[in-house]
């Protein structure tokens, strides 16, 4: 496949992606999505639900990960591309070695917490027995403003009225 086929297919399915962010932010969750593709198919979509489950883990890529590990009848998920709208943390970095993701796309860089390529490199670590390929980037204005324009309103919800 060539890189303009590969592209083409990156942004389909993270327009996926991103559309779930965008359920994300309706029901006022920081608007974070993601699809896990297996074979050129989606086999799994989520996005952050901490807020509606009461539940810390309940990011867009380990609600995702469950889900097609569910689908699959399996804790692990070769061959599987896991597209998400925001670089992802500690713990869902984790969560993918363990499920043995092949390939991670994801969109927006987190320069708080991202753990892919931001603030650390978790998937370059030598003690990892697992090794994810990854892009960043991709679709990244949608996804960024997605999350600009959430976070603005927020902060606008909290100014004093004078």
């Amino acid at each position: 496949m060539n890189s303009h086929n590969s592209f083409e297919k990156d942004a389909h399915f993270m327009r996926l992606a991103l559309q779930q962010a965008r359920l994300a932010a309706e029901v006022d969750e920081v608007p974070v999505g993601a699809v896990v593709v297996l074979d050129g198919a989606v086999i799994a979509s989520a996005h952050n639900k901490q807020i509606c489950l009461n539940n810390p883990t309940g990011h867009a890529e380990i609600l995702a990960i469950e889900l097609a590990a569910d689908k699959l009848q399996n804790y692990r998920l070769p061959g599987c591309s896991l597209y998400v709208t925001l670089e992802p943390c500690l713990m869902c970095v984790g969560a993918m070695i363990h499920a043995r993701i092949d390939r991670l796309i994801f969109a927006a860089s987190d320069p708080k917490t991202g753990m892919v390529d931001t603030v650390d490199q978790q998937f370059n670590k030598p003690y990892h027995n697992h090794r994810i390929q990854s892009q960043g980037g991709v679709l990244e204005a949608p996804c960024k403003q997605l999350l600009q324009d959430f976070f603005r309103g927020k902060r606008a919800l909290k100014k004093p009225k004078n």
